[in-house]
């Protein structure tokens, strides 16, 4: 009998004690100000690393901050940490902060910070950090950083969207962060290179409808705005502005005739108006980033910038997504292949952009110059 209580005694503390046991996840990812099916940055990046854990059997959870600050990202990090994570994905420059000081609190976790760099500074203007110690740009070992050529990817959005027979274009960016700056310059860029190749001598972008909203949220005051435009005569509007972009797609749904282009993922799948969108191969890079560390080959300490040359941006060319009609799929390979070998060169900033217009012998807008780029 005593025998029998014993054995009863020890299962019940296994099962108590298995009961106890934390269930802990390899990857982790943290979100920015949005959730996992924003079906835009977060959620591009999210695919990727979800598709990589389910084919190689690996365990991965993500974790959305309780608010938008470095103190909360910072502690979802802590958490993901100790929940087991031995690799942290980290989507956005919001992130700058929190991996800066996060790679150095957890040595043994890696790092992937897409579209930002760690450093201390959370204000540009007097060069404040964080902590009050001096600035600081450190790389750490365990830190790998990814950005993204979004110039090549915008400037063949606004090739293709000239090529199909659109003159009359818009731009609408959430904020004028580095990335959506060079999305809306390459988009210019490469509808005036249409142009050019077309003889659309008059061809001109108009400053008007180039607009930074402040927010990446989609609105009722965007909607209309985008109506506006259309109404105006705009006949495609580039939305590289998360969120934001479902209320210019719900404009052009209210309009016969108009576009919207999407940005980041393949957005075709949202909406019957989405002509075409300008991608970053966010999925390809993450995983790329996971297979490295998993192999034992992680580089970090660096800052890798991937484009049209590692295959990293481009149009969807899939049957479902390719809205483009005078545009084939045919003469898109045959642009995107021109970038990759680099025999066009996107430019990235506001003076840039200028040389390359007047280059092709348009007359240069000054009004383009504070409209691309606030900051000029």
């Amino acid at each position: 009998m005593k025998k029998v209580l014993l054995a009863f005694v020890l299962l019940v503390t296994v099962a108590v004690l298995f009961g106890c046991t934390q269930e802990t996840f390899e990857i982790a990812m943290i979100t920015d100000s949005g959730d996992i099916d924003d079906r835009s940055f977060n959620q591009g990046t999210w695919e990727g690393i979800n598709e990589y854990a389910e084919a190689n059997d690996i365990t991965v959870k993500y974790y959305k901050p309780t608010e938008v600050s470095f103190d909360a990202y910072v502690a979802a990090i802590d958490l993901a940490v100790e929940n087991g994570a031995k690799v942290v994905v980290t989507p956005g420059f919001l992130f700058e902060n929190s991996v800066h000081k996060s790679q150095t609190n957890h040595p043994d976790v890696k790092f992937i910070l897409i579209d930002g760099a760690p450093h201390n500074v959370i204000d540009w203007g007097t060069m404040a950090t964080y902590d009050g110690s001096a600035v600081d740009f450190t790389i750490a070992e365990n830190t790998r950083s990814i950005f993204f050529q979004e110039e090549q990817s915008g400037f063949l959005a606004g090739y293709a969207a000239v090529k199909d027979g659109f003159e009359d274009l818009g731009f609408m960016g959430g904020m004028a962060v580095p990335a959506v700056v060079r999305f809306g310059i390459g988009f210019v860029a490469g509808a005036y290179k249409a142009a050019d190749e077309m003889g659309l001598t008059t061809f001109a972008f108009a400053p008007s409808h180039y607009v930074y909203l402040n927010s990446f949220a989609p609105s009722d005051e965007t909607k209309t705005m985008a109506g506006a435009w259309f109404s105006a005569g705009v006949e495609a509007i580039f939305a590289a502005a998360g969120g934001a972009g479902n209320s210019v797609m719900a404009a052009a749904q209210d309009t016969t005739g108009k576009w919207a282009i999407g940005v980041d993922v393949d957005q075709s799948n949202l909406s019957a108006r989405v002509l075409t969108s300008a991608m970053k191969g966010l999925g390809t890079a993450v995983q790329g980033a996971l297979a490295d560390f998993y192999a034992d080959e992680f580089e970090g300490g660096v800052s890798v910038t991937l484009g049209a040359a590692e295959d990293a941006i481009g149009l969807p060319t899939a049957a479902g997504s390719w809205r483009l009609v005078n545009f084939t799929t045919a003469n898109y390979t045959t642009i995107f292949n021109t970038l990759a070998a680099g025999t066009i060169v996107v430019p990235t900033d506001a003076a840039g952009l200028q040389t390359f217009v007047t280059g092709l012998g348009y007359t240069w807008n000054a009004a383009l110059t504070e409209a691309v780029s606030p900051t000029a």
